[in-house]
């Protein structure tokens, strides 16, 4: 592997391959308007189109530190996919049918999102290709096999279950045992997505306030709107919004709300005819694996293979990274799982690596909240299925905001509690501790192990995971 030329950081490889915007103007001072959003990511930018969308008239301004999409709107997998967040834990506070409602809509979301893009003329690469995982041990098999008897029971039943020779078919992965394919998933371009929303809810009347830090968000009182407490002013509006999910942390009173994890990438140079005649992956599936400490990829628009995976997982006292620079060590680990997977590609370059953080609830679990008495409303906690989570997240809050009894407004996530992360150094030690499980329990499941490891089940019963 060449590593002399890869980059590192600069946010991500997705904005070094269109160029990171210039940022807009910041906050010209204090200002009310009726719906104010902290957060140029996903979450934030979506809101803004659906509340813009139903009722042109609200005055809606968008509060980002850095530019839209800097977090991990930019820096994501491109996995457009209809996984979510604590569906086992919903379903035993709401019973199943509510929480297969909640899978029936992440399963339209993901055309959701294709259509809007398609209706707004934003091109992200989209190539809806579904999403193929596969099992590389007789453990991850076992768990593969689990996998699809409960997303059966779920009603997902174009969920389907693959041979080895089958998953080959699609993608051919060294070792692969089976897979599992499902058509709800598609490959995007995070950044070209971030921009293309920002740009759009721009041209709709909504203000984008860029090189903005909101440091404090307080609630309404007295018949007094809430506040975003800004280095460029107080806005106060009707109801405010939180929407920043891994960087959380950084507003005053929320250190220990969600849990800013990391997660790392790297892409390879465009890879040749000769290579993909071998590999396949023409249907451009995303991929991903049965691991514990699992792995994310994509076939790129222009033929690189993008992979991602933990990495150093966190850091004490819930600190953010540095524009998505990530440790050597991580890149020579991601390369690892890539020349595992595909042996061919073991002398190309990494042309980029880069990291960033994605937010975790104490119990795993994405939740949208709307709180009426104080005006204040967030959603997130996504635990990286983001891309479209993002998407029906943004349409409850519209629906909570304009006060519309909808079916996603009933939804089992909405206002959903838990409980806030321990204080360090608790919080460090847990989630390395847990990770060094995982990873421990991967390596004797590669040994061969038939059964998941019991180190990895300890892991998942201390941690909270469903």
């Amino acid at each position: 592997m060449s590593t002399s030329a890869t980059t590192n950081g600069e946010v991500s490889f997705w904005y070094s391959s269109v160029g990171i915007p210039s940022p807009r103007p910041p906050l010209p001072g204090s200002r009310e308007v009726d719906v104010a959003i902290v957060g140029g990511g996903y979450t934030g930018l979506w809101t803004a189109y659906y509340l813009k969308e139903a009722d042109p008239s609200l005055r809606i301004a968008v509060l980002e530190q850095r530019f839209c999409g800097y977090g991990a709107s930019g820096r994501n997998g491109g996995w457009l996919y209809n996984g979510f967040a604590g569906r086992g834990v919903f379903a035993k506070q709401h019973g199943k049918p509510a929480a297969q409602a909640m899978q029936e809509a992440m399963n339209g979301s993901v055309d959701e999102v294709i259509e809007v893009c398609a209706a707004r003329g934003i091109d992200a690469d989209i190539a809806k290709g579904g999403v193929l995982e596969i099992a590389r041990t007789p453990a991850q098999l076992a768990r593969l096999d689990a996998y699809v008897t409960g997303e059966h029971a779920y009603g997902q039943t174009d969920v389907v279950r693959l041979d080895a020779g089958e998953a080959a078919a699609r993608v051919a992965v060294a070792g692969a045992l089976g897979g599992t394919w499902t058509p709800h998933g598609a490959r995007i371009q995070p950044a070209k997505l971030a921009l293309g929303l920002a740009a759009a809810v721009e041209r709709m009347g909504v203000e984008v306030h860029e090189q903005t830090t909101v440091t404090e968000i307080l609630p309404g009182t007295g018949g007094a709107g809430a506040r975003a407490v800004t280095d460029h002013g107080t806005v106060t509006a009707r109801h405010v919004l939180r929407c920043t999910e891994g960087f959380t942390a950084n507003l005053r009173g929320e250190k220990r709300s969600w849990l800013p994890m990391n997660s790392s990438m790297i892409v390879t140079e465009p890879l040749p005819p000769s290579f993909w005649d071998s590999v396949g992956w023409d249907g451009r599936e995303t991929l991903g694996d049965f691991a514990h400490a699992y792995m994310y990829a994509q076939r790129t628009a222009d033929d690189r293979i993008a992979l991602g995976g933990r990495g150093v997982p966190y850091r004490f006292g819930s600190r953010t990274d540095s524009d998505g620079s990530t440790a050597r060590r991580t890149v020579d680990q991601l390369h690892a799982i890539l020349t595992e997977f595909f042996p061919e590609a073991r002398d190309v370059t990494v042309d980029h690596a880069w990291s960033g953080v994605l937010g975790v609830p104490r119990d795993w679990c994405s939740s949208v909240t709307l709180d009426r008495a104080s005006g204040l409303g967030w959603a997130g906690g996504y635990v990286g299925s983001g891309v479209t989570t993002t998407n029906l997240a943004a349409r409850t809050l519209r629906d909570l905001v304009l006060e519309q009894p909808t079916d996603l407004a009933a939804l089992p996530w909405v206002n959903h509690r838990v409980r806030r992360w321990e204080p360090e150094p608790l919080r460090w030690l847990g989630v390395h501790g847990m990770y060094a499980a995982y990873h421990f329990a991967d390596r004797r499941e590669r040994s061969g192990r038939a059964g998941t490891s019991v180190v990895a089940r300890v892991a998942d019963l201390i941690s909270g995971r469903h």
